[in-house]
């Protein structure tokens, strides 16, 4: 073992070792012998310290859930009242890039991790309300000034569509590798985000502009009835 991993106290190798073998096998992957045995500790040392394998579980996320939220909500509360969708986008999604970049390994584990749970209902309540909604609540509130003349709905659903954005950039899958036979990388955070956030900000004022989505929803019933006249 590494001397720095010595250093370390039970509780972070225990939980260092489960944030890499979840975020790779998910929670139903992983074993906690398996888990005390890349963390080099005894099996009811993480018994002692986390309880069952959900509680540990829970513990991954929350420990580095903490640190992102309290950077996201200092991010928003340092934006004027008058800060565009754009700045508020990034405000959110910032401070996952710097840890995801320059955070270490820990971090683009915590990434993928995350990816996978705010994909999976079984997390919803247990994971993604718990640990993420209150930062999300004081995003939207923010949203909503910054549009006040959008319907409510919509801002929720444009944050939806930032949600999945997000989570699938910072997870590196390297679709974007295959596809683009390397002419784009996942691994590129920082030049992803720079697009990313013009992106979601024109989404978020063309799906949150009463008038565009009315027009787009009138051409959509009338591509729709025009399939039905002519099958």
């Amino acid at each position: 073992m590494a001397r720095r991993e010595q250093e370390l106290s039970t509780q972070d190798r225990i939980l260092n070792a489960s944030e890499t073998l979840f975020a790779e096998f998910g929670f139903d992957g992983v074993s906690l012998r398996r888990i005390t045995q890349q963390a080099e500790v005894e099996l009811a040392l993480a018994n002692y310290h986390f309880g069952p394998k959900k509680e540990l579980f829970l513990a991954v996320v929350r420990r580095r859930a903490d640190e992102l939220n309290q950077a996201r909500s200092v991010a928003l509360d340092a934006l004027g009242p008058e800060a565009g969708v754009a700045d508020l986008i990034d405000a959110f999604t910032r401070p996952f890039l710097e840890k995801s970049v320059r955070g270490g390994p820990g971090w683009k584990s915590y990434a993928r991790l995350i990816a996978q749970i705010a994909n999976s209902p079984r997390w919803t309540e247990v994971i993604m309300a718990s640990q993420f909604d209150a930062v999300a609540t004081k995003f939207i509130e923010r949203t909503k000034l910054a549009l006040p003349h959008s319907d409510e709905r919509n801002i929720y659903w444009a944050f939806h569509f930032l949600i999945g954005t997000m989570m699938m950039t910072f997870a590196e899958t390297q679709r974007i590798d295959r596809l683009s036979g390397g002419r784009c990388r996942s691994s590129d955070l920082d030049t992803i985000h720079a697009k990313m956030i013009p992106f979601l900000a024109a989404g978020f004022e063309a799906l949150c502009g009463a008038d565009s989505v009315a027009d787009w929803s009138r051409n959509r019933r009338s591509a729709i009835g025009t399939m039905k006249d002519h099958p």
